[in-house]
């Protein structure tokens, strides 16, 4: 028997629903409060990202985003000190599963004794170097010809670091124009071998968003065609040569979307040439701001998922930082992590098996045409103004990132922004040298930008912490006490866990009591240093002013901190004695930092 319904469609009894619906939905949800407040994510980028998609959305993506590849070389960065050993550091590396090598030339070396034994076949080779080693260029050309290596097969890039000297030194060398026409013109039968490259890494390192990113790099990229072309070099011939590295960091889908972008705007920048056929190379390197030297270990999940955002952004190629490499010279263990972080994204995760994966997702397309106008806008706006180097100069690019540096941190402060370990989710059990925390007070040329890391100033809270260790030969210890309404002290109790933590105390457990005149008898003789309050703001109306005159009259000494922020009693509290106060709100540098400095103040030394 026919039966009809197989005939019907899915769903067609059911009303298409537009935006509006759901909006209207979601605010009723919301029970009043602002869709746009609550739901929708406006990023340091300047972009707002909505929570849903529907159907009745313009479909417009971009094009010429760049093209996925199984073949994304997994660079090890060998820091070459002696042609000996640098070799035995490759083959290490190719033996452990790299298919990228990255020379750092650090001394005088010879290129048949560094590169011994070293298939130009199956890898690829680059190598990074300053004008001081200029002449290991005409010896790498000499070996490649003795050897009858055929051109085609020397994949990599050629590496003067160029615009990151310049932007982190001030000092734009007279020559280096001269000489990477000299190095264009030597390597020009090496189609795969880059000898023009432009990195951004600095900028997202010192604190910049993506779309800087990728704006002031296409700016240095406009600079150098005006350079060398002064110097007889064609504009094909220069974009041939070219190859980009760009920063990644933590933000998943904003850097999967920076990587398209950039393809899709040098391509665009490429045409307005009358360039339309050249295959430009790009990689990206992890970057400093996103990693810590506080739970360390939970850099290898940041590299993880910045390496996963190269991949799926098409980069031909990746370098990942190992996770100790912010506080000390990595060891074989970590470089091997470092190095197995790709090679199971590709192999076993099948990333590079599927051509361009995100093409058509509703999320990232918005993001990145999104990311691409506000990009484009910069990018045209430091051109109108007298281009890359005018805009160094009067450190307007500088005062730029400046601004979403601050942001960034001021986010990190109120804990706003997470960062595990750092300001959030302590490893209580860790133990860390005072030696390897970033401590000194900066003096930093605003006309200079400077690699460092996104947590720079909780690493002060902790080394101030290490220090006092040091000094007075204890730990201080924080204890956290409860009473009143259950859930609420709990939760508080928790927050205080994780917001006292990050600071390197020791933290003992819970103490729950049944009433505010118990946990007061406990409190004020234990052998803590810090003391905080949790309780619900009923029970803080209640009783709390009279904990803090009970606790100041049997002990003056100790920090006593509340958890919470009941306005209404606020003034009397502290005129009562206490120390201050710990909430959603709180920024907790400055918090902490005061109450260590509290702790210095009426602590002595142990006696031995």
């Amino acid at each position: 028997m026919h039966n009809d319904s197989k005939d019907k469609m899915l769903f067609q009894d059911f009303a298409p629903q537009t935006k509006k619906d759901w909006i209207k939905k979601v605010t009723s949800d919301l029970k009043g409060a602002d869709f746009d407040k609550k739901l929708v994510w406006k990023n340091l980028n300047g972009i707002d990202l909505e929570p849903f998609y529907t159907r009745d959305k313009k479909k417009a993506f971009l094009k010429n985003t760049g093209e996925n590849s199984s073949e994304t070389a997994n660079y090890r960065r060998i820091a070459v000190k002696g042609a000996k050993e640098g070799n035995h550091l490759a083959l290490k590396a190719l033996e452990e599963g790299m298919t990228g090598l990255l020379f750092e030339i650090k001394s005088e070396v010879k290129p048949d004794e560094l590169l011994e034994n070293i298939d130009f076949n199956n890898i690829w080779v680059s190598f990074v170097l300053n004008e001081e080693f200029f002449s290991f260029t005409s010896a790498l050309k000499s070996f490649l010809e003795e050897h009858s290596i055929d051109p085609k097969t020397v994949r990599g890039y050629i590496d003067f670091n160029f615009f990151n000297q310049y932007l982190s030194t001030g000092k734009l060398a007279a020559n280096s124009i001269e000489q990477l026409g000299v190095l264009t013109t030597l390597f020009s039968d090496y189609p795969n071998l880059k000898t023009l490259v432009i990195s951004g890494t600095i900028y997202q390192d010192a604190g910049s968003n993506q779309v800087q990113e990728i704006a002031y790099t296409l700016n240095s990229l406009v600079f150098l065609i005006e350079q060398m072309t002064q110097k007889n070099c064609s504009v094909q011939q220069i974009f041939e040569n070219l190859h980009f590295i760009l920063g990644i960091s933590s933000e998943y889908f904003v850097e999967i979307a920076k990587l398209r972008v950039f393809n899709s705007l040098l391509y665009e920048i490429a045409a307005k040439y009358g360039v339309h056929n050249a295959k430009v190379g790009l990689s990206a390197k992890t970057s400093v701001w996103s990693k810590s030297v506080t739970d360390a270990n939970t850099n290898m999940l940041r590299t993880t998922t910045e390496a996963m955002s190269a991949l799926l952004g098409n980069a031909d190629g990746i370098e990942l930082d190992p996770y100790d490499n912010p506080f000390k010279k990595s060891n074989d263990f970590s470089s091997r992590i470092a190095g197995n972080i790709t090679t199971i994204l590709k192999e076993e995760s099948y990333f590079g098996k599927v051509a361009n994966p995100v093409d058509g997702s509703y999320y990232i397309e918005e993001l990145s045409l999104q990311m691409a106008q506000h990009a484009l806008n910069i990018f045209k706006s430091i051109e109108a103004e007298g281009g890359f180097i005018s805009q160094v100069e009067n450190e307007n690019i500088q005062s730029q990132i400046a601004e979403i540096r601050m942001k960034k941190v001021k986010l990190l402060s109120q804990r706003r922004l997470a960062m595990v370990g750092v300001n959030k989710y302590p490893n209580l059990m860790e133990t860390i040298s005072e030696d390897i925390l970033d401590h000194q007070k900066r003096n930093d040329d605003p006309k200079l930008l400077v690699a460092q890391r996104a947590g720079l100033e909780m690493e002060k809270v902790r080394y101030n912490t290490e220090h006092f260790v040091s000094e007075k030969g204890f730990r201080p210890s924080v204890e956290i006490v409860s009473f009143g309404q259950l859930t609420m002290r709990k939760a508080r109790a928790a927050f205080a866990y994780d917001f006292m933590g990050v600071s390197g105390f020791e933290i003992g457990s819970e103490q729950s009591f049944d009433s505010f005149k118990s946990a007061v008898e406990k409190s004020a003789s234990s052998d803590s240093n810090v003391v905080v309050m949790c309780s619900s703001d009923p029970d803080y109306s209640e009783s709390a002013l009279d904990f803090v005159k009970d606790f100041r009259s049997k002990n003056t000494s100790k920090v006593l901190i509340l958890a919470g922020y009941p306005e209404e009693i606020q003034e009397s509290l502290l005129e009562a004695g206490l120390d201050g106060f710990i909430h959603m709100r709180s920024d907790i540098f400055k918090t902490l930092t005061e109450i260590q400095d509290k702790i210095s103040k009426t602590t002595k030394p142990l006696e031995i």
